[in-house]
């Protein structure tokens, strides 16, 4: 069984990143305290996902027209929240599509 560097099962820290990562705290520790890769990922997907959904919602809250929007925002933040913290606790590497290019790259960059 494999640690990571908090000392948890590294799909357990992935887990949590994700789980936790509306909170942006949380994610931004694991990137600064793990040096594991996998976890590392999540944790930039995490952060980028919850990032964009939070701008799209205000997007569609101040455009007073598409103010109808946000509760299927809301839907698909929440599904797709569950979805990255199950794929991470099952150690799989699954990036969102259009959004997961885009914390690759960030985490590449850091």
């Amino acid at each position: 069984m494999a640690t990571t560097g908090t000392g948890l099962k590294k799909e357990t820290a992935a887990a949590l990143a994700t789980l936790l990562g509306p909170t942006l705290v949380v994610p931004v520790l694991f990137i600064l305290l793990e040096k594991d890769e996998f976890v590392k990922f999540w944790a930039f997907q995490a952060i980028v996902v919850n990032i964009t959904l939070w701008v799209l919602n205000w997007v569609l809250v101040l455009t007073v027209f598409l103010i109808f929007a946000t509760p299927l925002v809301f839907i698909l933040g929440v599904i797709l929240w569950l979805t990255m913290t199950y794929k991470a606790w099952q150690g799989q590497r699954w990036e969102v599509p259009f959004i997961g290019k885009l914390a690759v790259k960030l985490m590449n960059k850091a």
